[in-house]
C-alpha cells in the first residue's frame, strides 16, 4: 500500500490497518495554478525517474507562462527532497515489483496527481495498480480508468467543488503527524 502525502496518509494507515498490510509513502507534488493553489496545472512525483505531469487544459484556460510552470515545478521538487528526507530518512522503498499496489489519497480532484503517481509506479513494474480514494468526481474517475488496473471510490458525488467539502475535519496534517502515522503500521512484509 501507497499513501500520497500528506492527505492520503490517514486513510492509507486505516486500510492498511483492516488488511494487515505494510504502508509505504509515494512523494508527489500537485503543481498548482498560482492564483488557486488548489487546482492543479500539473503533478510531479518522486522515483527511479522524475515524472511530470502536465494538466495542458488547466494551463491553457489560466494562461498560465511556462516560467511560472516552471517554477512552481522547482518549488515542488525542493518540497519531494524534504519530505523525503523528514518522513523516510534512509528507509528503502517498499518493492512492488509483481505486486498488487493500492495507491490511496484523500480524494481526487483534477486527477493530475494521481495520473502521475500511477505513471511513476508503472515504472517499477507492479502486477497489478488499484487505486483508492473516499471521493472524487465521476468524469475524473473516467479518465483515471485509462491508466489504473482498478479504481475504488466511495463517493462521487453530482456536484464536486473541492475534497475538503466532503470531510468533516479537513485539516491539514502535520511532518510529526505523517510521521507518527507512518510507524503505526508496518513498513515492510
Amino acid at each position: 500500500m501507497l499513501a500520497l502525502p500528506r492527505g492520503g496518509v490517514p486513510v492509507a494507515v486505516e486500510i492498511a490497518r483492516h488488511l494487515n498490510a505494510p504502508l509505504d509513502l509515494l512523494l508527489v507534488r500537485k503543481i498548482g495554478l498560482p492564483m488557486y493553489p488548489e487546482l492543479a496545472m500539473g503533478a510531479i512525483v518522486d522515483g527511479s525517474e522524475a515524472i511530470v505531469v502536465r494538466n495542458e487544459h488547466v494551463l491553457r484556460l489560466a494562461d498560465v507562462p511556462e516560467s511560472s510552470f516552471e517554477n512552481a515545478q522547482r518549488r515542488e521538487w525542493e518540497e519531494i527532497e524534504r519530505r523525503r528526507r523528514r518522513y523516510l530518512g534512509a528507509s528503502p522503498r517498499q518493492e512492488v515489483f509483481g505486486r498488487i499496489v493500492i495507491i490511496v489519497d484523500d480524494g481526487i480532484a483534477t486527477g493530475a496527481t494521481m495520473t502521475a503517481a500511477i505513471r511513476a509506479l508503472r515504472q517499477r513494474k507492479p502486477s497489478k495498480i488499484v487505486v483508492a480514494v473516499p471521493v472524487a468526481p465521476l468524469e475524473e474517475l473516467a479518465q483515471l480508468n485509462q491508466v489504473a488496473d482498478e479504481i475504488v471510490c466511495l463517493y462521487t458525488p453530482a456536484f464536486f467543488e473541492a475534497i475538503g467539502a466532503h470531510y468533516r475535519d479537513f485539516r491539514q496534517l502535520s511532518d510529526d503527524d505523517v510521521v507518527a502515522l507512518i510507524k503505526s503500521v508496518p513498513a515492510m512484509p
